[in-house]
């Protein structure tokens, strides 16, 4: 009977081609596939393909705007699919505030990527969830208001590293230059003060290779082959491509701050803290004995690592934006610069007190930000317990993406959503803060630096036009197309800062 029946099975294995077994397992993967999105709920959207979902739907190079017919399409919440991850899109300010703010406690945890998790593992600030993420913003909160936010002496520092800055551009004689790396080391000094204790010469070798290491990340995790990793990780490990690269410059990243870690060791004394790394060392040591503590070496570095990141990257970025609009508007500048010769003349330094009296200047800061868009589907959410939204069931896990790019382009909101007009900041003459704007995002998980980088705009920007008139050069059109990564920020370019008389 066995020696039967093992013939028979020979004999049908014989008779399968590899063709015919290729084809039955495609079969089966499909069914399973289709299976899955049936247990999920049927948003409205774009059609998907198995297994890759909408991937071909979005061009990363503009994913924003791509997103865009298809919310006016489909409406103001849509489903998409990137591999395994379902995600929703909401868009409009009603919505919005819904989710992340009347119904926080259901979307306040990050989603964890393939990407993220193999550099991340769950540490730090923006990336971390449930219990850590709570320990750690709690900590990160107080000791930037231990170590000035919100200060007169942080305020000073950021006075005194305008006045670096506008001399570094002063040396270029009014000739055409590049501002990136300029305006990222003087934001980068900022809190680079509050988490090292100290800032770093323009000239310092070391720490511009880091600067663009840190451009670098930004611009290719939002490479097709990160986001391939993403969708793929079991694949994507063992081919080729720019998501290796990106690790190996987040680990060089982690080796500068291990090593500014090693230092204070050196000399640490718990009695006189002196920056966020000695007072996280010292938390550390007051948590030693609790074996569930999340205060140890590994998310100090992540969350050193996020607030250098955060506290560069944003509003370096905003500022880039701001003088190249300026420059491209002579007329808006003109305006900035009759304020501040008006309010301050060219001896006062601006102060965060004069920000009341130049309601103009505020204004032009306030559209930068809005036009900028620098993170245009805001820092990804995810759903933390079974809810539901808008009329639909949203299950545990599913990605919100929140379309900021809509909201700051809303024409119901906006006279004039795509034209650089400060007027939607002014009423009567005066500032006028306005609910549609949200670069920080809202709820529980908003920028905790929001008013760091407020203070940080306002002194280096307005300090910039005080000192210069910033002008294309010769026989150059400045462009206001845009490089993506992590944020927007403005493709390559030159400009000639004049010195005002």
């Amino acid at each position: 009977m066995l020696t039967a029946m093992g013939s028979l099975v020979a004999a049908l294995w014989t008779m399968l081609h590899p063709q015919t077994l290729l084809l039955g397992a495609v079969a089966f993967l499909l069914f399973a596939d289709f299976l899955k999105r049936q247990r999920r709920k049927n948003y409205p959207g774009p059609w998907r393909l198995p297994f890759l979902g909408n991937f071909f739907h979005l061009d990363f190079e503009q994913s924003h705007l791509t997103l865009q017919p298809f919310v006016k399409k489909y409406g103001n919440l849509i489903g998409l699919e990137c591999g395994n991850v379902s995600t929703v899109v909401i868009t409009g300010l009603p919505l919005i505030k819904e989710a992340l703010i009347h119904m926080d406690q259901h979307f306040v945890n990050r989603p964890v990527f393939p990407l993220q998790d193999h550099i991340f593992k769950g540490n730090g600030l923006v990336m971390s969830n449930g219990q850590v993420w709570k320990e750690q913003r709690r900590f990160a909160m107080t000791a930037l208001r231990n170590f000035g936010l919100g200060k007169k002496s942080l305020e000073e520092r950021i006075q005194e590293e305008a006045r670096h800055l506008t001399d570094a551009i002063k040396e270029e004689n009014g000739q055409p230059f590049d501002p990136h790396f300029k305006i990222n080391n003087a934001v980068s000094n900022i809190i680079c003060s509050i988490t090292f204790g100290k800032r770093f010469e323009y000239q310092d070798d070391q720490f511009q290779e880091l600067l663009r290491l840190l451009d670098e990340v930004v611009c290719m995790s939002a490479s097709i082959s990160c986001q391939l990793y993403n969708i793929f990780p079991w694949i994507m490990e063992f081919l080729p491509g720019s998501h290796h690269t990106v690790f190996r410059k987040w680990e060089k990243l982690k080796l500068f701050v291990s090593e500014m870690i090693e230092n204070h060791k050196r000399d640490w004394n718990p009695d006189e803290t002196r920056d966020f790394i000695d007072a996280y060392l010292k938390e550390m040591a007051k948590n030693a004995a609790k074996a569930t503590s999340s205060f140890h070496e590994e998310n100090l570095i992540w969350s050193t690592l996020d607030l250098f990141f955060a506290g560069t990257e944003t509003t370096s970025t905003t500022l880039r934006w701001g003088l190249l609009y300026l420059a491209r508007y002579p007329e808006i500048q003109a305006k900035v610069h009759a304020e501040i010769d008006r309010v301050l003349g060219q001896g006062q330094q601006p102060s965060m007190a004069a920000r009341e009296s130049m309601p103009y200047t505020n204004a032009v800061i306030h559209e930068v930000q809005r036009m900028g868009n620098i993170i245009p589907l805001n820092v990804p959410r995810e759903v933390t317990v079974d809810t539901t939204l808008a009329g639909y069931h949203l299950p545990k896990g599913t990605m919100i993406m929140t379309n900021l790019t809509a909201l700051h382009r809303d024409p119901t909101e906006w006279a004039t959503p795509d034209t650089f007009n400060p007027e939607h900041f002014l009423e009567n003459g005066q500032f006028k803060k306005r609910e549609a704007f949200l670069p920080f995002s809202i709820g529980k998980r908003a920028c905790l630096g929001e008013q760091l980088a407020r203070s940080e705009l306002f002194i280096f920007f307005t300090s910039l036009m005080q000192k210069f008139t910033f002008k294309p050069p010769n026989n150059e059109k400045l462009s206001l197309k845009f490089r993506m990564g992590i944020t927007i920020s403005p493709v390559k370019h030159r400009l000639c800062a004049v010195p005002r008389a």
